[in-house]
């Protein structure tokens, strides 16, 4: 299928100022060289402990954070050599859901105010439109028109993501990055945005980013999954080849974490990682993880990064094990 967004060799590094501020100690490498593409109507799932950069790298493929390097084409533009005219434009057709669905809004407006600013800053619709716009996106997520006059501070938590979801949808776009959508919220009421952004997805033709911790959640919501370790992609593959056989250590150690309701499964073993993720102002050399490895070979994963090679049809690993 076409592609959507394609990332190549994406990387966001963020300065360190020393002690005195007068020179520049060192940099967080956030986003380290980073290359996956989305298909059109499709999500690529982008798992990963805290800290491994997947909100950096969401926030980074529409903008808001300015690459380092790199290049992120958007429907066959290369959005990062655009003129902010351009770009402006750009940005109607790509959209972003966040985590904290209370703090993501702006609790001095209603609700009309919130979901409609995006149609006035885009100069699309004005006065009595933008309330009918308004009415109708509310309406598409679940919601009654006559919330329009509140506050965000008078929904549930539930609520307020599904108006979240409502202002991203106001400009029609194609692309969105979800981060962490749902983490935030009750364990029904994540079922329910879950199956709400899914069925969205099947009525627009949507294509997703969809940034999570929760490996079942991407199971659930995902085509493709992208592994990251501390700022790179260490396996890319489909989900059912990601579930079924993984093939990079730290992959298999996430997802011998998921708690399984089923008592044949008591006896499965569980890989304990040691110690913490480095620093990633100072990533460890070679392979970024022989540091936690229960697989660690020696001189080569701490001497030589591993490439992200196709170790079975589509299925992407970057692992000494491997190569």
């Amino acid at each position: 299928m076409e592609k959507l967004i394609n990332v190549i060799d994406l990387k966001k590094h963020f300065p360190l100022a020393s002690m005195f501020l007068i020179r520049k100690a060192g940099v967080v490498r956030a986003v380290d060289g980073l290359s996956f593409s989305v298909a059109e109507s499709e999500t690529l799932g982008l798992v990963g402990e805290s800290g491994c950069g997947k909100t950096t790298t969401g926030r980074t493929v529409l903008r808001l954070i300015e690459p380092t390097s790199g290049t992120i084409e958007f429907m066959g533009q290369d959005i990062t050599r655009i003129s902010e005219k351009e770009l402006r434009a750009a940005r109607s057709r790509m959209q972003i859901v966040f985590q904290d669905p209370y703090s993501s809004l702006n609790p001095r407006l209603t609700i009309r105010d919130i979901v409609g600013e995006p149609l006035r800053l885009h100069r699309i619709a004005h006065g009595k439109e933008v309330e009918e716009r308004v009415a109708q996106v509310l309406s598409v997520v679940g919601l009654s028109s006559d919330f329009m006059n509140r506050y965000p501070h008078e929904f549930s938590g539930g609520q307020r993501q599904r108006i979240a979801i409502a202002r991203a949808l106001i400009l029609k776009p194609k692309f969105l990055v979800l981060d962490e959508p749902a983490s935030a919220l009750d364990v029904s009421v994540q079922a329910q945005i879950l199956n709400l952004l899914k069925r969205l997805q099947r009525e627009f033709k949507l294509t997703y980013l969809f940034i999570s911790h929760d490996l079942s959640v991407v199971r659930f919501m995902s085509k493709d999954v992208a592994v990251m370790y501390l700022g790179k992609i260490v396996e890319y593959a489909p989900k059912e080849a990601i579930f079924t056989s993984p093939l990079h250590p730290y992959t298999q150690a996430l997802l011998s974490a998921i708690p399984i309701p089923d008592p044949q499964y008591r006896g499965r073993k569980r890989i304990i990682l040691p110690g913490t993720p480095p620093n990633p102002a100072s990533p460890p050399s070679g392979c970024r993880f022989h540091t936690r490895c229960p697989a660690y070979k020696g001189e080569i994963c701490k001497l030589e990064e591993p490439t992200l090679i196709d170790a079975e049809r589509g299925h992407y690993v970057a692992c000494h094990l491997v190569n």
